[in-house]
């Protein structure tokens, strides 16, 4: 048996046991609950036996009459009401004020007889008067102590539950870290010596243009490099033009994607200044572009629209690929999710770290139908 399973193992009998546990308290919570219920009944019993006692001699010198009248003046808690048969009533350790109204000591009538049987006090087949009493207000928080238990155990559950989610997005944050950072230093060697190629084959009569495309190749790898080493570091922000490095990043990537895609961008005349990592924004311009020609499997058109509140700006890509499911609309940005048979689901969980964590920004999915197309909006703040 592997570590993996021994561990999923113990983590289903702490589970079970758990739940064996907290069955158990309840369940002896309420057995005591029902017994503590039914000495209460019992104390109602004697305290109506007492009062008929006292009702039939009226003589407060006999010793019965003093004992039942002992009974009597001894409950202090419970909330009682005795009505006659003549209609009077008569109560106890309940707020005088308020006992003066008669609609509000029937209210209290029909609130008893749910909590507990009423008691009738008898004499010779005779009914002298029926006692209506409620919970104790020691009953009535035992009553609801198993509601606090559950709440205390599902409040700690979700303590333990959100300590090991964060513990394991912690590991997992450490080990894309440590990835990334490693495939920026595997790239490094061999980039090197592309400059290297590049320099000497300008001394051999190649086609300049040649020369020219292969270094932008080499500036690409550059970039990608530097975005993986400035992963799990917190990124420089500068001022920039957010319409120019947009455009960049766009242009970039219309050059080498498919005649096939109609790219049109729309955008203010002005500067729009924002507080930027070109390198980081410009990778998820590519990550929502890339994601864009692949829903539409590389061909149609793809339309990305800037436009500006006095406080914000809106950057919006929109495709005309097969759409998302509205159920997913927020699933799409967590890591691991994709839709691609050969995906990693990394592209737009990184888009909304870069965005939303580095930027203080938003991205969401503005609108998405099924086989139509799908907007997704950047948002940030302007200066």
């Amino acid at each position: 048996m592997t570590f993996s399973s021994n561990r999923n193992l113990i983590r289903w009998i702490i589970i079970f046991s758990s739940f064996i546990i907290v069955s158990l308290i309840l369940w002896n919570t309420y057995v005591f609950f029902q017994n503590f219920k039914a000495e209460e009944r019992n104390k109602m019993k004697n305290w109506s036996a007492a009062q008929k006692e006292v009702s039939l001699t009226g003589d407060l010198d006999d010793d019965f009459s003093e004992l039942a009248l002992e009974i009597i003046s001894s409950n202090k808690t419970t909330p009682m009401i005795n009505v006659r048969t003549d209609g009077s009533m008569a109560w106890r350790n309940i707020n005088e004020e308020k006992a003066q109204d008669s609609l509000y000591l029937l209210d209290l009538i029909k609130k008893f007889e749910k909590e507990n049987l009423p008691i009738e006090i008898r004499y010779k087949n005779k009914v002298l008067s029926t006692l209506y009493y409620g919970n104790s207000p020691l009953l009535n928080k035992l009553k609801y102590y198993p509601l606090a238990l559950l709440l205390i155990i599902l409040l700690f559950a979700a303590v333990v539950y959100f300590f090991y989610k964060s513990t394991k997005t912690a590991e997992q944050n450490k080990l894309w870290t440590g990835m990334a950072k490693e495939t920026a230093h595997q790239i490094g060697t061999p980039l090197s010596s592309l400059v290297g190629w590049a320099e000497i084959l300008k001394t051999e009569n190649v086609n300049p243009e040649y020369i020219a495309e292969i270094e932008k190749d080499i500036d690409r790898l550059q970039t990608i490099t530097d975005r993986f080493s400035k992963i799990g570091s917190a990124p420089t922000l500068e001022t920039l033009d957010l319409v120019e490095v947009t455009k960049s990043s766009y242009e970039y990537l219309k050059s080498r994607s498919s005649k096939l895609i109609n790219f049109e961008i729309e955008h203010p005349d002005t500067e729009i200044p924002v507080k930027l990592n070109a390198q980081l924004y410009s990778w998820t311009i590519e990550n929502l572009v890339k994601n864009a020609i692949d829903a539409m499997k590389g061909k149609g058109d793809l339309k990305l629209n800037i436009s500006q509140t006095e406080k914000q700006v809106f950057v919006n890509i929109t495709d005309t690929g097969k759409g998302i499911p509205k159920q997913v609309f927020s699933k799409i940005f967590e890591p691991g999710y994709t839709t691609k048979k050969r995906g990693w689901g990394l592209g737009l969980s990184l888009a909304k770290r870069i965005i939303e964590d580095y930027h203080n920004g938003k991205i969401k999915v503005v609108e998405s139908e099924i086989d139509k197309g799908t907007t997704i909006q950047i948002t940030l703040k302007t200066i």
